[in-house]
């Protein structure tokens, strides 16, 4: 008989769902997150969907102060770059925004999607359907790290192939996401992004069609 859920455990669902939140340097603690506690994260990682249930996730945790500072020094570059994009009043806010954690976690996670040899079910012509799976396993790490009361940021301005090198990941490793894990004293009311005007919110309205795009 499969389990049956309560009103209450959907409610709290939808909290944490509505209360997750992208966690930046200047957030973090210095206390320490035990293993026990990465374990859990990954346990939730593994119960993710995976196409055809091929489970392409690998996970590289790192703890060591080296390590980090060789995956800095990769943001530094990118950030560089990302905010030559932004021009004018974007390019100043840009300068201000604290975009990373990576030396201030305690813990930093880079998840990998590895490709395999063989056909994947349901793949074939979806073939980003792999790396898809991937994002759902982060997705998991990131609702149960909130339900733990243990913070994730997101870091994307990296050079992949500078992490890759950095932990010695296999040529055909793909890095999907490099996170950034650690407590903090607490966590934001609303995404830091949307309350430095960096980006409106959208409505229902702008995003839900009936049948088609209209």
């Amino acid at each position: 008989m499969s389990h049956q859920f309560s009103d209450n455990d959907s409610q709290l669902l939808a909290e944490i769902i509505r209360l997750r939140r992208d966690i930046r340097g200047n957030r973090f603690l210095s206390k320490p997150v035990d293993d026990d506690i990465i374990d859990k994260l990954i346990d939730a990682a593994l119960n993710a969907p995976s196409v055809g249930y091929s489970q392409p996730w690998k996970f590289v945790v790192i703890r060591e102060e080296a390590t980090k500072q060789q995956v800095h020094q990769s943001f530094v570059k990118a950030n560089a770059a990302g905010r030559a994009q932004f021009t004018g009043d974007k390019n100043a806010q840009y300068k201000q925004l604290k975009l990373e954690g990576i030396l201030e976690a305690p813990v930093n996670l880079a998840v990998f999607y590895q490709s395999q040899s063989t056909p994947v079910l349901g793949q074939t012509s979806m073939p980003d359907m792999g790396r898809f799976s991937v994002v759902c396993a982060i997705q998991n790490i990131w609702l149960m790290a909130r339900s733990l009361n243990v913070g994730v940021g997101w870091v994307s301005i990296v050079d992949p192939d500078a992490v890759k090198q950095a932990l010695n990941a296999p040529l055909n490793a793909e890095l999907i996401g490099y996170l950034c894990i650690g407590y903090v004293a607490d966590f934001l009311d609303e995404p830091e992004l949307k309350t430095a005007g960096w980006e409106k919110q959208r409505s229902k309205a702008e995003v839900i069609f009936n049948e088609g795009f209209k």
